[in-house]
This record gives C-alpha cells, sequence and structure tokens, in this order.
C-alpha cells in the first residue's frame, strides 16, 4: 500500500535522541509535566471544541419545533462541515503563515460568540414562539460560524498536539469522546427531568448551550496558561531549533516550497488519513441515523435511542483512552482494521431484516458499542501516529492535515447516511 507496517514514531527515535539528530546543539533538560498539568489541559480542550456543535445536534427537537418546515438536521450538518472543510482548506495551505496559538484563540471567542446568540436570540426575539424563520436563518448563519471557529481550534489543537509527545495526542482525541459522553449524560438529565413538551425542551437547549458557554471559559483561560508551562515552551524551542535548521540548509520557505513541502507531507501522511476517512465513513453512514430511526424497543421504548446513543459514546471514549495503555504501532494492522469495519455494513443490515433475535436489545446493544470502542481506538491510533512520521518542524501541518482527513470522511458518512436506505 505504500505504508511502513513498523513503528513510524519520530522514524524509531526517542524525543531527545531525534532533537540530538536534528539539532547538535546542546539542549536543556526535558522538564516534567507536574500533576499532568498539561495533559489535563489538553484533555478539557479535547471535550471543549466539539461541545458547541454537540449542543447545536443535541438541541435539534426544539430547533424543529421552532421551524416545522425546515430539515433542520440536514441543513445544519452542511453548513456546519462544508464551511468546516472550506476554511481546513485554506488552513493547510497557508498554516506557514499564522500561528496555532492565534488561531485557536480566535476560535475559542468564535465558538463563544455562536453558543452565546442562540439563546439570547430565543430570549428577546423568539420566545419559543414557531415559525419565525428569521432566527432559524440567523442559527444556521451562527452553526457557519462555529464551523469556522471548529476548523480554526480543531485544526490547531491537533497540529499542536503533533508537535508533542504522544501522550498529548491521546489526550485531545479522548477529551474528544468525553465530549459525546458529557452530551449524552446531559441529554439523558433533561429527559428525565423535563417534560418533553415546547417549555422542556426548550429548558433543554438552555441547558445545553449554557453548560457549553461556562466550558468554553474554562477552555480559554487553561488554553493561555499552557503555552507558559515549561515543557511547552521546550517542545517550542525544538520546533523553532529545527526550523531555522531547516532554512540554513534548504533555504527560506517561498511558496513553490512550500507546497512542495506541503505535498510532501500529504504524501507521507495519507495512508493513515484513507484510515481515517473509512472509520467516519462506517459511523457517521450508521450512527446516529440507523441507532435513532431505525430500531425499536417495546421495552424501553423512546428511551432506546438515547440510551444506544450514550452507550455508543462511552465506549468511543473508551476506545479513545486506550491508547494511553497499549498503543498499536504497526500501521498496516491498523489501516487494514479500518477497512475490516466495512463489514458493520451488511452486519447492521442483518439486525434489521434477519432473524427476530438479531433484532432485539442484545445484539444491538453489543454491535453499537463495538461500533464505538473501535471507533476510538483506532481514531486515537492514527492521529498519534502520522504526525510522528513526518520531521518535527513538519508535525503541525500534518495533524492539521489529519484533521482535514477526519472531516471528510464526516462528510462523506453523513451523505452516505443520507442517501443510504437500509
Amino acid at each position: 500500500m505504500g505504508f511502513s507496517g513498523e513503528s513510524t514514531t519520530n522514524g524509531g527515535l526517542e524525543p531527545d535522541a531525534e532533537s540530538a539528530a536534528l539539532l547538535p546543539l546542546r539542549q536543556s533538560p526535558k522538564p516534567e509535566d507536574n500533576f499532568n498539568f498539561a495533559y489535563i489541559i489538553y484533555l478539557t480542550l479535547g471535550v471543549g471544541f466539539l461541545l458547541p456543535w454537540n449542543s447545536f445536534i443535541t438541541a435539534v427537537d426544539y430547533f424543529s419545533y421552532l421551524y416545522p418546515e425546515a430539515s433542520v438536521d440536514r441543513v445544519f450538518a452542511v453548513s456546519y462541515m462544508v464551511v468546516g472543510l472550506f476554511c481546513l482548506l485554506i488552513i493547510v495551505f497557508y498554516a506557514h503563515k499564522s500561528e496555532a496559538y492565534m488561531r485557536i484563540n480566535i476560535g475559542l471567542a468564535l465558538f463563544m460568540v455562536s453558543l452565546l446568540v442562540v439563546p439570547l436570540m430565543d430570549a428577546f426575539y423568539i420566545r419559543g414562539r414557531v415559525g419565525l424563520y428569521d432566527g432559524f436563518y440567523v442559527t444556521v448563519g451562527v452553526l457557519a460560524l462555529a464551523g469556522i471557529a471548529d476548523a480554526l481550534v480543531q485544526g490547531g489543537l491537533y497540529g499542536a498536539a503533533g508537535e508533542l509527545p504522544e501522550r498529548y495526542m491521546q489526550a485531545i482525541v479522548a477529551g474528544s469522546g468525553g465530549s459525546g459522553v458529557l452530551v449524552s449524560l446531559l441529554r439523558l438529565l433533561t429527559k428525565a427531568v423535563f417534560p418533553q413538551d415546547a417549555d422542556g425542551l426548550r429548558k433543554s437547549a438552555y441547558l445545553y448551550f449554557f453548560t457549553s458557554i461556562v466550558f468554553m471559559v474554562i477552555c480559554v483561560v487553561l488554553y493561555n496558561m499552557a503555552h507558559r508551562l515549561p515543557i511547552m515552551k521546550y517542545y517550542k524551542e525544538l520546533k523553532i531549533k529545527a526550523v531555522k535548521t531547516e532554512r540554513v540548509e534548504e533555504g527560506p520557505i517561498t511558496g513553490p516550497v512550500w507546497r512542495a513541502t506541503l505535498w510532501n507531507i500529504v504524501g507521507t501522511v495519507k495512508w493513515y488519513g484513507f484510515g481515517v476517512v473509512l472509520i467516519y465513513v462506517v459511523t457517521l453512514a450508521i450512527f446516529p441515523g440507523y441507532i435513532t430511526e431505525d430500531v425499536q424497543s417495546s421495552i424501553l421504548k423512546d428511551w432506546y435511542p438515547v440510551l444506544l446513543i450514550t452507550a455508543y459514546n462511552m465506549f468511543d471514549m473508551v476506545g479513545k483512552s486506550l491508547t494511553a495503555v497499549y498503543l498499536l504501532e504497526n500501521a498496516k494492522v491498523a489501516i487494514s482494521a479500518c477497512v475490516v469495519r466495512l463489514l458493520f455494513f451488511p452486519v447492521f443490515i442483518g439486525c434489521l431484516h434477519g432473524p427476530r433475535f438479531f433484532q432485539t436489545e442484545i445484539p444491538i446493544s453489543f454491535l453499537t458499542c463495538l461500533l464505538g470502542i473501535t471507533n476510538g481506538y483506532l481514531t486515537s491510533v492514527l492521529m498519534i501516529m502520522a504526525p510522528k512520521s513526518v520531521h518535527r518542524q513538519h508535525a503541525e501541518t500534518s495533524g492539521t492535515v489529519m484533521v482535514l482527513f477526519l472531516v471528510v470522511g464526516l462528510a462523506l458518512g453523513s451523505v452516505i447516511a443520507w442517501f443510504w436506505v437500509i
């Protein structure tokens, strides 16, 4: 396939050994991550950057009530993903002209704006009234703004983590899984506490948005503390010296030089990206559409899809956390496992049209958990390995390129979910 089956982590070098290979200059000792504070910050940021999207999509019942003639979930998905994908393309091509620190702070600010507009508009203009479609257009607009913010923050965070040891990329990926769990728990809470009428749906939506706003404030504070930590300064200095060494050897980075470098980076990580695309094509084609629309339980009734989504998110987080215990470092095996996940299609079709037992709660719950844990683990493996397959000075760009592959997979999976009638 063109990828190595061996570990690609820093070309087999330990971080300090790689530093010595790239930079013969004397380095100061690597600082410790005291109290795992930097790890906790990256874990929190991983939770935070997905909360805005999760807030919008979890409150879709309320938006569907307000705008009954609009295909809310589909419009939301298209506006968010298309805008995010376009912005990521721009970021990738011009990453060398901007700092991730600035992009991430701008993105967090845009998240704050998008999360504030909807509840304020509802409180002072919509007031729970149905059919005010000016509000729908504004909502779609701020969701597109959140898509821009997502590209800035997610692309920047994965890029920044790519320059650091593996555990920080694992923290971000695990945090993104934790975001789904947090929203699922909020959904269970609101379903149990609030009546499922217009007033209950409105209160639920407010809870989602205000929880996300508070969490976003925490993310802003923590992120702006992170770059001051000694361990972050250490790896920042390593990158700066690596960039200086490259410029001494190859000259300044002009447009043509950068484009050639970018294509080299894409060529190096393309199989990891192919695996990520496959992961999310399979997952998004099945989840959440199949889970929420095509399965039924006479015992659990309308709690069934909510519980299945919670189970998926929990096992996705477990999978994304497992790489902290064991990281599969064989690229060939990891990408082959992504291909094997295509078998979920016929298996889930069998649950819908096969023998009666396969349509019951136990097989479907088991498969949903298996879908989640494989999605989480393989995503974490590939996102960790890809930036370590390039030189340190290009690790940030490779992390951002992997986010681009991830968003392409999300978009393709969403499209297949629309048209794939199982």
